[in-house]
């Protein structure tokens, strides 16, 4: 897509930023909102930077990058809460949007997660209706029979559904017992079909394991240093985590510390593992996401943080000059 950016559109398209986690998204979506012409907002597609006080676990942008550039769909609902869904941050994100582009700005999506992503751009997936009885029984299962069902099942489907994602894997097997056909196929087929819109210009970052992985690790030691644990038992003294916001990954495990059933190593080992089979389960969406027309996907391994943003703005046929400001650190 050949967007002409030296005179701003009335209706800027809206740009959405992907990539595995740890991957700088964050950092290249505020760095973008700052040297685009007219400047853009960032809208968060992360399903568990919805929640409040969950900060730290989730790299939630900090209080300097949000005044440094307007945050929007963070903190909105308490982490006890349980029964956010898709189609209500969907209807929220579309808001966020018009809004941003009636003043006139560029409306910067980052992804977080690619369900999230993939409702943007396609709409939601028209399933069958929930069967309560069907829903209940399943619900009923363990975990580790949870995840045999559906890996027996829809291996796809358990390959992008984290393995604590309960919510998820539910709703796959009840779509397979009500209709006989996997979630995996039906939503290949609702993706397929779909037009992706005119507006979009998506900026897809890519990464080698080892460079990835190397990240991830970083990241969960700063984590740490940054009071992780800490963070995880004031949130527990204020109500708890419900079951939705207990999927993520580095709380659940540092509950089981706080519980006594982890050492503190332990629990950072577990939350590298789970983090790295996350950036796993991403690299399946990532070459989704890759199909679409007009997308431009970054080597972002030896690329410096300034390096990156330049890559960025060049896919959106905008080039700043390298003195316009400093890249994401």
């Amino acid at each position: 897509m050949n967007l002409a950016l030296a005179g701003m559109s009335p209706l800027n398209p809206f740009i959405v930023i992907v990539g595995p986690t740890a991957g700088g998204k964050t950092e290249l979506a505020i760095e973008l909102a700052t040297r685009l012409p007219g400047r853009g907002e960032c809208i968060c597609a992360d399903s568990m930077q919805i929640y409040r006080g969950m900060d730290i676990g989730t790299a939630k942008p900090s209080a300097a990058q949000r005044s440094a550039v307007p945050h929007h769909l963070l903190d909105l609902v308490d982490p006890s809460e349980d029964g956010f869904t898709v189609d209500r941050w969907l209807a929220l994100a579309q808001d966020a949007i018009r809004q941003i582009r009636g003043r006139g700005r560029w409306p910067i999506v980052v992804g977080g997660t690619n369900l999230y992503i993939q409702a943007l751009l396609h709409g939601l997936f028209d399933g069958p209706e929930p069967a309560p009885e069907l829903r209940n029984a399943i619900a009923a299962l363990d975990d580790e029979a949870l995840r045999q069902r559906l890996e027996a099942i829809d291996p796809a489907a358990a390959a992008r559904i984290h393995a604590n994602d309960r919510r998820r894997a539910i709703r796959a097997i009840e779509v397979f017992e009500q209709t006989g056909k996997r979630i995996s196929d039906l939503q290949s087929q609702w993706s397929s079909t779909a037009t992706v819109p005119a507006d979009l210009q998506l900026i897809g970052l890519e990464y080698s394991v080892p460079t990835i992985n190397a990240r991830i690790n970083a990241r969960v030691k700063a984590m740490f240093a940054a009071g992780l644990v800490e963070e995880v038992r004031r949130v527990q003294e204020r109500g708890g985590l419900g079951r939705q916001a207990s999927e993520a990954v580095g709380y659940r495990q540092v509950l089981e510390h706080l519980a006594g059933r982890l050492s503190l190593d332990e629990t950072t080992e577990q939350i590298k593992i789970a983090t790295r089979r996350l950036a796993k389960q991403q690299r399946t969406w990532l070459r989704r996401f890759r199909r679409y027309g007009g997308s431009a996907w970054v080597e972002a391994d030896d690329l410096s943080p300034q390096e990156l943003v330049n890559e960025a703005l060049a896919a959106l046929g905008h080039r700043q000059p390298s003195q316009a400001g400093p890249g994401p650190s």
